[in-house]
This record gives C-alpha cells, sequence and structure tokens, in this order.
C-alpha cells in the first residue's frame, strides 16, 4: 500500500512539473504537429492513362448483358434500406449513369467501348422516362435524375452526334429536370430520405450534398441542351444550401442538423466530401462567397485530412467511423473535388489535379475497379464511375 502511495505522489509531482513546465513562458514549447509536406512532382500521364484503361477494361467486362451496370446481388448482414423494386431502379440508373459518363470521359477510342456506349445508351432511353419515387420512404430516384442528367450531356458531347439525336437528348433531359421538381423538398432543396412525414411533395428536410448533386446537373444540362429552369425553385434550392453552411465553410449533413452544427458529420472533418460538391454548386449559381480561396481550402482539407476519409472506406456500416464517415462518401467527394479544380483560374490547376490524381490512383484494384462501400452490386460500378472522370479531370 505504502508503495502504491509513493508511486501515486511521484506520478501527481511529475504531472504538476510538466504543467509548469508548459505553463513558463521562459521554456521553448513543442511546435504543433503539422500535416506532412506533400509530393508536388507532377502527375505522371503515362500512368494516368494506363489506370484509365484499366478502369475502362473493368467496366466492359462487367457491363449487363442490357447494357446497365449493377444490380441487387451482393446482399449481406447489413444491406442499406431499398424497398423493392423502385429504389434499384434509382441504384441501377445512377451507377450506370456515372459508370456511362466515366467511360465517356476516358476518351477511349477503342471499339468494344464505342459499342458499350451505345448498348448502354439504348437502355438509357428505355428505362430513364421509367424512373419514379420509390414510395413515401425513400426518394432515391433524385441520385438517378441527377446523374441521368449528366450523363445524357456526356453522350451529347461526343463528337458527331446528329441534331436529331441532340433533341432527342435534350427532349429526354427535360423529362428528368420535371421529375426534379417534382421531388422538391418544401425547404427548397433535394432529399433522399422520407421516413419523418410522408407527404406528396416531400417534406422531410433536404440534404445539402444532394441539393448541389442536383443544382449541378441542372446546371450543366441547361447550358448544354438550353432548357429553361424555374428561377424561383432554383434560388429556393441555392438558400438550402446557403443555410447548412457553417461559418468554416463546412456543410451541415441535413436541415434537420442545422441546430447541431458542431455535432461530429457537421464539422469540417464530417464534411470533408460534402464540401467540395456545395462549394462547386454555390459557385455555379453565382454566390459571392465561393471565391477561388475557399475553392482552395476545400481542396486543401481534402488532401491534407484525407486519412478521416479513407478510414471510412470499404466498411460495411455507415457512420461508424470517425466523424460519423460512410464509406460512400469516398469517390462522392473526389469526383467534387475534381470539379472545384476546374473552377480554378488555369495556373492554379495543375498543383491540384496531381494531388488529387495521385490520391485516385493509389486506390485502384487489382481488376481495375475502384470502390468504397458494398452498396449491393453497385459500389464496384458507381466508384469507377467516379473515379474515371476523376481522372480526366486531372489530366
Amino acid at each position: 500500500m505504502r508503495r502504491l502511495v509513493s508511486l501515486l505522489v511521484c506520478s501527481f509531482s511529475l504531472w504538476q512539473g510538466a504543467v509548469a513546465q508548459s505553463l513558463d513562458p521562459a521554456q521553448p514549447k513543442k511546435a504543433v504537429p503539422v500535416a506532412p509536406v506533400l509530393e508536388n512532382t507532377p502527375l505522371d500521364s503515362a500512368v494516368l492513362e494506363s489506370s484509365i484503361t484499366k478502369g475502362v477494361d473493368f467496366l466492359l467486362k462487367t457491363q449487363n448483358p442490357d447494357g446497365s451496370w449493377g444490380n441487387a446481388t451482393r446482399t449481406k448482414g447489413l444491406n442499406i434500406y431499398a424497398p423493392m423494386p423502385g429504389a434499384h431502379h434509382a441504384f441501377r440508373m445512377g451507377t450506370t449513369s456515372l459508370a456511362l459518363a466515366g467511360v465517356i470521359a476516358s476518351n477511349d477510342k477503342r471499339s468494344e467501348v464505342s459499342a458499350a456506349i451505345e448498348h448502354c445508351e439504348a437502355w438509357m432511353f428505355r428505362e430513364m422516362p421509367k424512373l419514379r419515387r420509390a414510395g413515401g420512404s425513400t426518394i432515391y430516384n433524385n441520385w438517378g435524375h441527377a446523374y441521368g442528367l449528366r450523363a445524357l450531356v456526356a453522350l451529347a458531347n461526343r463528337e458527331g452526334v446528329t441534331k436529331e439525336k441532340m433533341a432527342e437528348y435534350a427532349k429526354l433531359a427535360q423529362t428528368q429536370v420535371k421529375s426534379l421538381w417534382t421531388n422538391q423538398d418544401i425547404d427548397g432543396g433535394w432529399g433522399y430520405y422520407g421516413f419523418d412525414s410522408v407527404t406528396a411533395q416531400p417534406s422531410a428536410g433536404s440534404n445539402s450534398f444532394t441539393s448541389a448533386t442536383v443544382l449541378l446537373a441542372m446546371k450543366e444540362a441547361s447550358v448544354f441542351f438550353k432548357l429553361k429552369l424555374e428561377d424561383r425553385r432554383i434560388g429556393m434550392a441555392v438558400k438550402s444550401i446557403q443555410r447548412q453552411r457553417t461559418p468554416d465553410f463546412a456543410y451541415t449533413y441535413a436541415t434537420g442538423h442545422i441546430k447541431r452544427p458542431r455535432y461530429s458529420i457537421n464539422r469540417p472533418a464530417g464534411s470533408l466530401a460534402r464540401t467540395p460538391a456545395c462549394n462547386a454548386a454555390l459557385r455555379e449559381w453565382g454566390d459571392p462567397k465561393i471565391t477561388d480561396e475557399v475553392l482552395a481550402m476545400g481542396l486543401d482539407r481534402l488532401i491534407k485530412r484525407n486519412g478521416w476519409l479513407d478510414i471510412g472506406r470499404k466498411r460495411p456500416k455507415p457512420h461508424e467511423t470517425h466523424f460519423a464517415i460512410s464509406g460512400y462518401f469516398y469517390y462522392y467527394g473526389h469526383y467534387y473535388a475534381s470539379e472545384n479544380i476546374l473552377q480554378l483560374p488555369d495556373d492554379q490547376q495543375g498543383e491540384w489535379k496531381s494531388k488529387l490524381g495521385k490520391v485516385i490512383l493509389d486506390k485502384q484494384e487489382s481488376d481495375g475497379s475502384w470502390w468504397d462501400y458494398a452498396l449491393y452490386n453497385y459500389g464496384h460500378a458507381y466508384g469507377t464511375g467516379y473515379a474515371l472522370t476523376t481522372l480526366a479531370r486531372c489530366r
């Protein structure tokens, strides 16, 4: 017992001394830990192109017989809530749209690639008009409509597209915009769940990043196809994201989180993957607060704190790790970070392209794919689609 008391007294004395030393202005202070200096060498273009080709090869091998990508197989003990069949219609449309856009962005001129694009295009023309809200509890179709718009722009932006085909793309794009208006939340943005209040017009509250995803798709499609958008509705959507922005340019997860801005998922580390999308959307729609400096700050956080996102990558349970990060945040965040880079002046893009490209190259699987979350059998296809577009923008 005496020995234990002596040890405790000794430990307390040492602690007192350490505290006194730390408070003594005469004593040198330890430097605050900082992120390691990142390698600034240019991205190897040969390595980049080889990686892109491997990713395209993976998608060619895994394309469904009907031209789409992904399906409802590969279930596990814990699956994302997906009421049949509508939720999987949305998952497949979003996944297929991302994969298709990634293949087109690769600019791969092989005949088998062109054939895969044409095959997928036919599927999209058949299935996109059928995409609807799965039910009162889920609005996953918002993802399908948004990424479907971006896939249509990618299809229309290829060489040799006729005026007649362009008109078909524009007509289909307008139907997707109409569906998005139908599913716009009463708070002005877009979400993907409706558990709290099942109403004809969604009223459970929007998510900052879903709204950003939709606004960016609408902006691109409206410019390319000269679509007419409702200014009032766009203004409501922009304000929904602005309300969820914190003073440090993080974005809360959803409208319901506005009163809990320091909850872990709403802090800058928890917002790492949302910040690029929200910044990109607000920048595109004219928010003067999203300056070049703000874009660069978001990119800097993503690169230097990438480990927070990477810890969550491939984990089977959503939101189980630090800052409530989920695996499916990963490639989403990097995809929109590449969009931020293109919003910067030309002379500022090179360094960020190298840094972002190296992060993505490092994560490629041996089969050529990229994946961050086991979402049924969609994860490998959408992850590869995100990554291919990201790398193409890093050229």
